[in-house]
């Protein structure tokens, strides 16, 4: 029969006193306990006061603070300053974890410890939640449009696209979107490579297909010619021009946003620092470049926690200058 072990609470520890109070044995108080007689004789050992011998109450401190040791991570400074400078730097626990792992790091720590320091005693203290991507409870729920998008000229369904561009088998087959913010004409165009997760954007000073499929062809020619082989886009008229676009352009379903999950999953990483409310204007060609330099930079459980840079570069063969 499986035995189960309980530690000793404070009034265990009152009937230890008053028994050995009386001379009572370890072997007879252990009898009368149910316990074992080591683990009586363990007892007064260790949790006695060095001048004033065993007290409950303080053998049940002495318990406690034994018991508690802290975080793994509390206890290694480097680690410590390591979690915190990523978390900073916008990377998630996920992504800390596996990087520590893939550069095979003297202090390695598990994803769900990350998050246990965050949520535990010192991290609440630290507020250090506000680090963590979503800093909500709960994700609010996306609002469907109802009206329709005018007729795109030779749209191509997604289902059209060539196999190893559903399979991310091949570099070269991108993704695009357009990033809107509330009240504002100005939108930032992002452009994603399916297989590295590679990034591209770019600020848009409208949304008119002209301005849109111009931009975007700009991007496109910043990448060696064969890493550009197709393109998937939705059916917004910011793309009616995608003849003009020097890949083959593929379009998603209608109301069907998963079709494009990877430049969707990084155009929520983008809202981290550029969320909807944001004057756009704000910010210039500069700021743009770092903060997609630093999405380039973070390490992806999806490549192996290669950052989407190494993976682009790896997949290529080539050194590159973005």
């Amino acid at each position: 029969m499986e035995q189960t072990y309980n530690h000793l609470d404070l009034t265990e520890r009152c009937e230890i006193y008053r028994l050995r109070a009386d001379g009572i044995s370890c072997r007879r108080i252990a009898a009368y306990l149910g316990r074992s007689p080591s683990t009586i004789g363990r007892e007064l050992e260790r949790n006695a006061l060095p001048k004033s011998g065993y007290k409950p109450a303080s053998a049940e401190r002495i318990a406690l603070a034994r018991k508690w040791r802290g975080s793994k991570i509390e206890r290694l400074s480097p680690l410590k300053t390591h979690i915190l400078d990523r978390l900073a730097m916008e990377q998630t626990p996920e992504q800390i974890s596996g990087r520590l792992k893939l550069e095979q790091s003297e202090h390695s720590v598990s994803t769900e410890t990350i998050y246990a320091w965050i949520y535990g005693r010192d991290g609440r203290r630290q507020k250090l939640h506000k680090l963590l991507p979503k800093g909500k409870c709960r994700r609010g729920r996306r609002v469907r449009r109802s009206h329709r998008e005018p007729p795109i000229p030779g749209r191509l369904p997604i289902h059209m696209r060539p196999t190893k561009a559903h399979l991310r088998s091949a570099p070269g087959h991108w993704e695009a979107d357009l990033m809107h913010f509330a009240g504002q004409r100005p939108a930032l165009l992002t452009c994603l490579e399916r297989k590295s997760r590679f990034l591209l954007t770019t600020k848009l000073q409208n949304k008119t297909s002209k301005v849109t499929i111009d931009a975007l062809s700009k991007l496109l020619s910043r990448v060696p010619k064969r890493a550009r082989k197709t393109i998937t886009l939705d059916n917004g008229g910011e793309f009616y021009q995608h003849q003009r676009l020097p890949v083959q352009a593929y379009f998603c379903d209608p109301h069907a946003p998963w079709q494009r999950g990877a430049i969707e999953n990084a155009n929520g990483v983008l809202r981290r620092a550029l969320p909807r409310k944001t004057n756009i204007n704000q910010f210039n060609d500069q700021d743009i470049e770092d903060i997609m330099w630093t999405y380039n930079t973070t390490p992806r459980k999806c490549l192996g926690f290669l950052t989407p840079l190494e993976a682009f570069v790896k997949s290529l063969g080539v050194a590159l200058e973005i």
